[in-house]
């Protein structure tokens, strides 16, 4: 595929949403990719619920939402990186792990980024002769965790193990949220409960061993100790796990 696709493909993407005209039609089994040290490669599969062919291309990047696949360096290979899908047909992504010059941390996950970029076939037909159509090409992007063999703990219960504060001193109103496990843990939505209102708190995701602090946009003063915490934290099956707690002193 040329590059002008490629650069094309985020901006196409962003724009598709934002007018909820494009939906991609090949579909990707799952929202997150786990990847088990031990095993060495996982399979992904892909379908292609469309009429018409596609052309799909697969990469892997560390974290930037503008990467294409000539610019990616992650320890992964995907194949088949490039291919045609038949309209109504399965296709099975392999991953291998390929051992990378930098070792990943031994001790926690590392997260990764899995691109599925899906162009439609040329328009044709006498309705598109000498006519100005946009062709869409749509991107999707699933976070892909590598999971060293040996983690402490289960990853299930991650996100049990969360623990919430308020933050201190100046700057906007936060709560500051420490995961003590070597798992990320996603909270997609999450709410605190201030002077007998519940108040939303911007979601993120929080990297192992590591804290996140946490915007709750519409409060002026700090949640206090023994405020109630409602979050859904997403696990490894793309399911949301709805959970509770307190801000702690």
């Amino acid at each position: 595929m040329n590059k002008p696709i490629r650069a094309m493909a985020a901006t196409l993407l962003t724009a598709g949403c934002a007018l909820c005209t494009a939906h991609a039609n090949v579909i990707i089994g799952g929202t997150r990719v786990i990847f088990p040290a031990k095993d060495g490669e996982v399979t992904v599969r892909l379908t292609n619920q469309n009429t018409t062919p596609a052309l799909v291309e697969a990469w892997i990047d560390s974290g930037d939402p503008e990467s294409t696949p000539d610019k990616v360096n992650t320890p992964f290979l995907i194949t088949p990186p490039l291919f045609r899908m038949d309209p109504h047909r399965d296709q099975s992504l392999r991953i291998l792990f390929t051992h990378s010059d930098q070792p990943l941390p031994s001790d926690r996950e590392s997260v990764f980024w899995l691109n599925v970029l899906e162009v439609p076939p040329k328009p044709s037909g006498p309705q598109f002769l000498d006519k100005n159509y946009m062709q869409m090409a749509i991107r999707s992007r699933l976070k892909l965790f590598y999971r060293p063999a040996g983690l402490a703990g289960d990853p299930a219960k991650a996100p049990n193990e969360l623990s919430f504060k308020a933050a201190n001193g100046a700057g906007p109103v936060a709560l500051v949220v420490h995961n003590p496990t070597p798992y990320y843990v996603t909270i997609a939505q999450i709410t605190v409960n201030a002077g007998g209102t519940s108040h939303k708190v911007d979601p993120g995701m929080v990297a192992p061993l590591s804290d996140l602090r946490l915007a709750v946009p519409d409060l002026k003063q700090a949640p206090g100790t023994g405020s109630a915490v409602q979050y859904d934290c997403i696990n490894d099956y793309g399911a949301d796990v709805v959970l509770k707690a307190t801000v702690s002193p």
